[in-house]
């Protein structure tokens, strides 16, 4: 029971950090800061070994390098970056290829699904919802949390920790 409770922190964070991301253009560190956290515990609870957890820790420091890398070129967000790095040990090297091509499917989705809505005039029905004006406005931004919550969520039943779970 533990590890199931353990294991849905991934989705669960990855989901309310695309839905932030859509309402602010944020993501709470918190966010990030739970998704390490709770990595080596929810590995224990699941019967991780040692050599997985370490693999899933350098994984998340090579992310991290990557992102900061891609943040210092302007080219993603630094929540977004953080973000991957705190989803990447979770991936484990075996999912992380199949993370990042549907994470890039779902970030050109995202992008066209974007430029779409941004290409129609702002409604007044906007007016009550202030995130939707933001969204509308911000041509230049694209909230990347929901192409990175889309690759996490198609590649979680990949995750060595979900094959533990499920006994694959």
């Amino acid at each position: 029971m533990i590890a199931y409770i353990l294991l849905s922190v991934f989705p669960a964070a990855l989901l309310i950090a695309a839905a932030n991301d859509i309402y602010e253009f944020k993501i709470p560190n918190w966010l990030s800061i739970i998704l390490v956290a709770v990595y080596p515990a929810a590995g224990l609870a699941v019967g991780a070994s040692a050599s997985v957890l370490v693999e899933g820790a350098l994984l998340g420091a090579a992310a991290l390098t990557v992102g900061f890398a891609l943040f210092a070129g302007k080219i993603v967000g630094g929540g977004d970056a953080k973000l991957f790095a705190a989803a990447a040990p979770w991936l484990g090297l075996s999912s992380i290829g199949i993370f990042l091509f549907n994470t890039a499917v779902a970030g050109i989705f995202l992008a066209i699904a974007m430029g779409m809505f941004r290409k129609l005039p702002v409604l007044p029905v906007y007016a009550h919802a202030p995130w939707l004006i933001r969204l509308h406005q911000r041509k230049k931004d694209l909230p990347y949390a929901v192409a990175i919550a889309a690759g996490g969520l198609l590649s979680f039943s990949q995750t060595p920790f979900f094959q533990l779970v499920i006994g694959g």
